[in-house]
């Protein structure tokens, strides 16, 4: 597993004071400032020093050291990552969306579907996309209802495509 968990992302700037636009992927938006600093995909630190939400998964954000627009500017669309020890314990049946990356994805029958290469969020829920041996990336929503089934330690998901739905003829 994966020592970094994805927390958030830094978006554009707000104001000319040096504040930032903040979208958290924590369960509680605001803790993302309360677990010390962040690091970004090339190892940099980043010190969230104040936050308050504007609405939904986005606050505004003060980092240290970023004292103006430009400053800011130069943060936008960083990932922001957070070592899984300093991330509460999971419980048995929980775990990251980044746990999911490597899992094979399978019918309910175990013919193989492919590999799950990532978990993205467009702002209508997650999804999973998946490799297959050949071809274009797949995507599946990441609902109960088409992946009914994750084991983690046998390092696969279950996925009921939507399309051998009863229901999809319905439209």
């Amino acid at each position: 597993m994966d020592d970094k968990i994805l927390v958030g992302v830094f978006g554009a700037p707000h104001g000319v004071r040096g504040e930032i636009r903040l979208k958290s992927f924590m369960q509680d938006p605001s803790s993302i400032a309360s677990h010390g600093p962040l690091t970004d995909s090339s190892g940099a630190i980043h010190e969230i020093v104040a936050a308050r939400l504007l609405k939904d998964d986005l606050l505004v954000a003060r980092v240290k050291g970023v004292t103006d627009r430009d400053a800011a500017q130069k943060l936008t669309n960083r990932k922001l990552y957070l070592a899984r020890a300093k991330l509460p314990a999971l419980q048995a049946d929980e775990f990251y969306c980044s746990d999911l990356i490597g899992l094979r994805a399978e019918t309910p029958e175990g013919v193989a579907l492919g590999l799950i290469v990532a978990v993205p969020n467009f702002g209508a829920g997650d999804i999973l996309e998946i490799a297959p041996p050949a071809g274009e990336t797949i995507l599946f929503p990441f609902t109960h209802a088409v992946v009914p089934e994750i084991d983690i330690a046998r390092g696969r998901v279950v996925i009921v495509s939507p399309v051998d739905d009863e229901t999809a003829g319905d439209a």
